[in-house]
């Protein structure tokens, strides 16, 4: 029997066997990959951010800043660097805080004991740089208040259970004890001060280096240490749009507050018989007549 020969067709002999030439498959080309999603907000890694805290979007909180468990930010709110925000405090939409302030940060108030107190500032200000602002107390309604478009600059200090309105500019290390209410779109000089619970009215400017320890009144001229009221700023009226009918009857109160020689209750009741109509005047009066610690004249 011959080994090796050729096998019957179909057996397993020697025959040939035809082998397919190896074809790899081709890779599928793998899936694309989806970028991580933007966050939000952004935060530098040398920040320190609660978990707790509340981001709003937009927002950016710069180099070595700490937020702390209670507070929350709107959106678009920006911490420059080195910004401390803590306690239960809430930061408006697109205000900026620049380096070095602190905010919300207990009272230097002795008579705080921790209770659980707000600090809110509204929307779109300018806090600038080593400003501090300090949350409110029992004694004083347990809150601070800072309103809309405010601009605080470098140095000034917020005390507890201040409330500010709107518009407010306080300059370069001023400086409000606590208590203190500052009415909308007041000017509050470089280095001057003002006592605790005094308040300054709508409009007013207060001159730098000036010791505020008695209500200012509102659109007036209040200046020195202790500040004296040098009657209406009419300039700035001028600027802020009043017109000429409102500056009249002002003026007109004013002569009779400042130089009549009457006393602040004449005053009143002849500024109520000789000037009607006048929003201002209104105003004006409405301060007067709810001051508690007498007005600056």
């Amino acid at each position: 029997m011959r080994r090796g020969g050729d096998a019957e067709k179909g057996g397993r002999g020697d025959a040939e066997i035809s082998v397919s030439p190896f074809r790899p498959v081709p890779a599928s080309p793998p899936p694309p990959i989806s970028p991580s999603p933007r966050p939000p907000y952004t935060v530098h890694p040398t920040a320190i951010v609660s978990s707790s805290a509340r981001i709003g979007y937009g927002c950016f909180i710069g180099p070595y800043c700490i937020v702390g468990d209670e507070v929350e930010l709107a959106d678009g709110v920006r911490l420059e660097s080195h910004c401390v925000v803590d306690g239960r405090t809430f930061i408006g939409a697109e205000t900026q805080v620049f380096p070095f302030v602190s905010v919300g940060l207990a009272s230097q108030d002795l008579k705080y004991k921790g209770e659980p107190s707000e600090t809110r500032i509204g929307q779109r200000n300018k806090i600038r740089e080593f400003v501090t602002v300090h949350r409110g107390t029992a004694g004083g309604g347990m809150l601070t208040k800072i309103g809309d478009d405010c601009l605080i600059m470098a140095q000034a200090h917020v005390a507890h259970d201040c409330l500010i309105g709107d518009g407010v500019i306080m300059a370069n290390a001023a400086t409000l004890a606590g208590h203190v209410v500052i009415e909308d779109r007041a000017n509050i000089g470089a280095y001057s001060g003002v006592h605790q619970f005094c308040r300054v009215g709508k409009e007013a400017y207060i001159g730098g280096y000036s010791v505020v320890v008695k209500d200012a009144l509102p659109f007036a001229l209040t200046v020195g240490n202790h500040a004296k009221c040098y009657g209406l700023n009419i300039t700035g009226m001028k600027r802020r749009g009043y017109p000429r009918s409102a500056i009249d009857a002002l003026h007109h109160a004013f002569h009779l507050l400042l130089s009549a020689k009457l006393n602040t209750t004449q005053a009143v009741e002849r500024i109520r018989e000789e000037i009607s109509g006048s929003p201002e005047v209104t105003d004006l009066l409405r301060f007067i007549e709810g001051s508690s610690r007498g007005v600056t004249k």
